[in-house]
């Protein structure tokens, strides 16, 4: 497909799609690893043989995104991920040995789980991390023996259409297609009767994503974010630990679904903590103005409702510490970047205490008993992501066991996202289900039970068939007992 799909048509021109998919998917019969294992080859060489092209059209996307973030954040984990599950594949493919009930399997019966392709999972991405997650997902899903349908944010348009293209010169539509759109393509998209979806994305428009899957009992993984804690024990290395929470803060400009979004500090650490925070982004960005390694918000949009909360906290009389040289706060609008800044003690009623920041901005509350931060967190919807750091191991095993999220990372930020053998998924308003690696590779299929009768027909052993009498009345007693 050369071009953006005409709303008007949207939904015609998809299903077209889906159904020569289909198609394809049926005529093809059990899908074989050399196959899943060439696709996921030259997925990899679409990244690496285009690499340069691709970092182009994100910067024009964002307006400021250095290449080296594309390159880490898009590109290097999108080829590990690809690598990792053709790594794996032969293994994941091997049907699963289970156990029959008793007394069959000592009389030759066998169960199995075969993992089968479900067919055409759509895939349905956003605009901060354009590249990755696209090809995160797609690792498993062709991983599984699947065929996909894709739909990028439309907030990336120059990256939608060079990776249109670039799906276009690797794959066969019939194989992988990407397709354009606004919001009304997205609408009709979700409401194709494809064999899974995969949204990432506002919990907003997940709703409305689930809403529309559910008219075709579309199965679906949600991957939607949330206010993502930091927890920072009163027994840590409070430098180590501020370098680490604010460099993963400032990592493409706060705009991802596991950014740090508020960070409880002991309040007898807080002025350690800050300072330390002020030296660290000194180091990284000594200006953010006309810095290309800083990360604008990705339009004017969210460079306004980013502004909005830092405005209104500072008019509520909360502590802003910008950091960056004075004057660099903000951008003009049409440059749309924002300086990193930290909001002292928030009241808890104020926007950005209420919304997903995704932007750079951190809330920092202090506290004194680790038991109220934990209290706090779980009064809240759960998170995609939870962050502790300290060295006391109870009490690590305390907020891991006493709190609900995503995933966690101990003494790191975002690092749990990067570990393929991880799950990635979310819990409650922060997601449904999960992927990477394994865990997407059977998220991606149909668990499909196989059970071989052995050399015994057990029916008849049992006394089970009708007419019955007191051979059957034996056996239920010997069977319905405590």
């Amino acid at each position: 497909m050369n071009a953006s799909l005409k709303e008007n048509s949207a939904a015609v021109e998809l299903q077209a799609i889906l159904d020569n998919q289909r198609r394809a998917f049926r005529a093809e019969g059990p899908v074989a690893l050399a196959t899943r294992i060439d696709r996921l080859d030259r997925c990899i060489a679409l990244l690496v043989d285009n690499k340069d092209a691709i970092c182009e059209a994100v910067e024009k996307d964002f307006g400021c995104r250095s290449r080296y973030v594309t390159l880490m954040t898009d590109i290097m984990t999108s080829v590990g991920s690809l690598k990792f599950v053709k790594k794996s594949l032969k293994k994941w493919m091997k049907p699963e040995k289970r156990s029959p009930f008793m007394p069959m399997n000592f009389l030759g019966a066998k169960a199995h789980v075969h993992y089968q392709p479900k067919g055409v999972v759509g895939i349905m991405t956003p605009w901060n991390v354009p590249v990755n997650m696209i090809f995160s997902p797609l690792a498993d899903v062709i991983g599984a023996g699947n065929r996909a349908m894709i739909k990028p944010s439309e907030y990336t348009p120059h990256t939608a259409e060079i990776m249109q293209t670039l799906f276009a010169q690797y794959f066969e539509e019939s194989e992988i297609t990407v397709v354009t759109g606004g919001p009304d393509v997205g609408a009709a998209f979700s409401a194709l009767p494809l064999d899974h979806l995969i949204f990432t994305g506002a919990t907003s428009i997940g709703r409305l994503v689930m809403r529309a899957a559910s008219e075709n009992m579309v199965p679906v993984t949600l991957e939607l974010g949330g206010k993502s804690p930091v927890i920072v024990g009163e027994n840590c290395d409070i430098h180590a630990a501020a370098e680490r929470i604010i460099s993963g803060k400032a990592m493409n400009g706060g705009q991802l679904c596991v950014s740090p979004d508020y960070c409880f500090v002991p309040q007898s650490r807080l002025e350690a903590f800050v300072n330390r925070c002020k030296a660290v982004i000194a180091e990284q960005f000594p200006t953010v103005q006309g810095n290309p390694d800083f990360v604008a918000c990705i339009n004017e949009r969210h460079y306004e409702r980013v502004k909005g909360y830092i405005t209104e906290a500072a008019k509520s009389g909360a502590r802003i510490i910008s950091l960056c040289p004075p004057g660099e706060e903000f951008s003009n609008k049409k440059e749309h970047k924002i300086a990193l800044h930290m909001v002292i003690n928030p009241d808890d009623t104020l926007a950005c205490m209420q919304d997903e920041i995704f932007g750079a901005m951190l809330n920092i509350k202090t506290y004194d008993n680790v038991q109220e931060v934990i209290d706090f967190i779980n009064a809240r919807e759960r998170p995609l992501a939870l962050y502790y750091f300290g060295k006391d191991k109870a009490e690590q095993n305390k907020v891991i066991n006493e709190t609900h999220s995503g995933g966690v990372a101990v003494n790191a930020i975002a690092l749990h996202v990067a570990c393929d053998d991880l799950p990635f998924g979310g819990s409650g308003h922060s997601g449904m289900g999960n992927y990477r690696g394994r865990d997407g590779f059977r998220t991606f299929s149909h668990a499909r039970g196989v059970y071989r009768e052995g050399f015994v027909d057990m029916a008849k052993l049992a006394g089970t068939l009708p007419p019955y009498g007191q051979k059957v009345a034996n056996m239920l007693e010997s069977q319905i007992k405590k």
